[in-house]
């Protein structure tokens, strides 16, 4: 997803809420530290930034331009 620009803000979010789960579920059966939730973990980082830098970033600078 990083870089993409065609996803909706409900699809990122849902594809965020999977990913999360995911990492709940191996990190409870394999360890915060295991190679796959460090994984898992590196990819949810990923999405939210993407979140952040087309849904959040741009309200803050429009905020920031009108005051």
């Amino acid at each position: 997803m990083k870089g993409t620009t065609d996803v909706s803000k409900e699809q990122l979010l849902d594809t965020i809420e999977r990913k999360r789960l995911e990492l709940f579920e191996v990190v409870t059966i394999q360890g915060l530290n295991s190679p796959l939730a460090i994984k898992y973990s590196q990819e949810l980082d990923d999405l939210l930034n993407d979140y952040d830098r087309y849904y959040i970033q741009p309200l803050v600078y429009k905020h920031k331009v009108l005051t």
